[in-house]
């Protein structure tokens, strides 16, 4: 998977820092400490925004574990170049209809030949209902899917995915991935714009999925709401 300068350079800043009170450290000048006369004072300040948009501590730890895990990827991506791809569905007796949709994409989403999109509603662990839409190529690269496929955990999206919204709390947050940038304030309604071949991926359920791209609703016992959107990599 190839990284844009952007997105190495997001992983790079955050690397940098071992906990969160060194990434609110990072936003206090010696001017603040002076004033305040208080380090903990001028942190709390930071985190509250006085300082311009900071990262909340949860944006913080699953966003910094997101970025190690990418750069894990990266460097078994380097180690297993021109070795054969392991599948974590192979083997998996697979019942639900989700998970046999997943297995049925895998090889082509970590060979490259294709990118999906995922969109899941459901409840999360502390029972509010949670939408959002995952980048599976992506999630691919920077996570173990054994445990999904296995049944041990369940596939749900997150703040550090495409798109996450929260039906309780309204929390709403929206980020472009290695695969694909977010256009969510077009007319036609929220877009993924795939970055290899600049094509339009359309989640709107009432137009078209866009060129090389088509949507499949699944019936699944683990979700309330779940469709797989492909988009098809031309190599031509």
């Amino acid at each position: 998977m190839e990284y844009s300068s952007a997105v190495v350079r997001f992983y790079d800043s955050l690397s940098k820092f071992k906990v969160y009170e060194d990434y609110l450290d990072s936003k206090v000048t010696e001017m603040d400490i002076f004033y305040l006369k208080s380090r903990e004072l001028a942190r709390e300040l930071v985190e509250l925004g006085h300082k311009g948009t900071v990262l909340s501590r949860e944006e913080f730890v699953e966003r910094k574990a997101a970025a190690q895990a990418a750069e894990a990827a990266k460097s078994n991506a380097f180690y297993n170049r021109g070795r054969p791809v392991t599948l974590a569905s192979a083997g998996k007796e697979l019942k639900d209809n989700f998970l046999k949709a997943l297995a049925e994409r895998e090889e082509a989403n970590r060979s490259g030949k294709m990118t999906s999109v995922i969109f899941i509603r459901d409840h999360n662990t502390l029972g509010q209902e949670v939408s959002g839409y995952i980048d599976y190529t992506h999630r691919l690269k920077t996570q173990d899917f054994e445990p999904y496929f296995s049944g041990k955990k369940r596939l749900m999206p997150g703040r550090s995915d495409l798109c996450y919204y929260n039906w309780k709390t309204q929390v709403s947050t929206s980020n472009s991935s290695p695969n694909f940038e977010v256009i969510y304030d077009d007319p036609n309604g929220l877009l993924f714009k795939n970055k290899r071949d600049k094509k339009i991926l359309n989640v709107d359920p009432l137009s078209g999925s866009g060129e090389d791209s088509s949507r499949t609703f699944l019936q699944s016992d683990l979700y309330i709401h779940a469709v797989i959107y492909d988009h098809n990599i031309r190599t031509v």
